[in-house]
């Protein structure tokens, strides 16, 4: 009878043993798995990922950059997911995540990241355009063949080569009536001869 007594607690304790082994393994797995924050940060964005957080409980998550709020203080329950889009930098700069587990602090975080400056890809050379031609046109060479008022010549007053006199106020008829006159005047004498001779003649 002792040493079948012995037989079952040895047994048992073994059991006991086995029993408290695998609720440690199990309990270890659960608590690995567990209040798991992901977060990962570029030169443009920064990506949260929280999960197994309490489903219960009021839970916090922060961003800030460079000390300045880019995520301010928001409550989630069980999980939060979120892309924060970070502001242009020509310089690196200081992201800080921190949670704060509503059901224990021991699975809270504090952490902080880099976010590196952006490599610009470089530009295409932009192509030479054609310098437009700044020369001025000369002036055309053709002389102007305007002439100025002042440089026309006055009119010639010389008499004309074909030697005819200036008109002096006499027409062409002039010498047909002095011929008349004369005729008038010859005869006009011839008449006053006559009548002399005739009285002459009766006395």
């Amino acid at each position: 009878m002792t040493t079948n007594n012995r037989s079952w607690r040895r047994a048992g304790a073994l059991a006991t043993i086995a029993t408290v082994s695998a609720l440690g393994v199990g309990l270890a797995a659960g608590t690995a798995q567990a209040h798991t924050p992901v977060w990962e940060v570029t030169c443009t964005e920064v990506s949260v990922d929280l999960t197994a957080y309490s489903p219960k409980e009021d839970n916090t998550v922060t961003v800030t950059v460079d000390g300045k709020d880019l995520l301010p203080a928001e409550t989630f329950k069980g999980a939060f997911h979120k892309k924060l889009e970070l502001p242009q930098h020509d310089k690196e700069l200081t992201v800080r995540l921190v949670v704060k587990a509503g059901d224990d602090d021991k699975f809270s975080r504090d952490e902080s990241k880099t976010a590196p400056v952006c490599e610009d890809k470089p530009s295409p050379s932009p192509t030479p355009s054609e310098t437009p031609s700044t020369s001025t046109p000369t002036p055309s060479s053709t002389p102007s063949t305007a002439t100025s008022s002042a440089e026309v010549p006055p009119a010639s007053t010389k008499p004309s080569p074909s030697g005819d006199l200036a008109e002096t106020g006499s027409s062409s008829s002039t010498p047909l009536i002095a011929g008349a006159a004369a005729v008038v005047i010859v005869a006009g004498g011839g008449i006053m001869w006559a009548a002399r001779k005739r009285r002459s003649a009766q006395h």
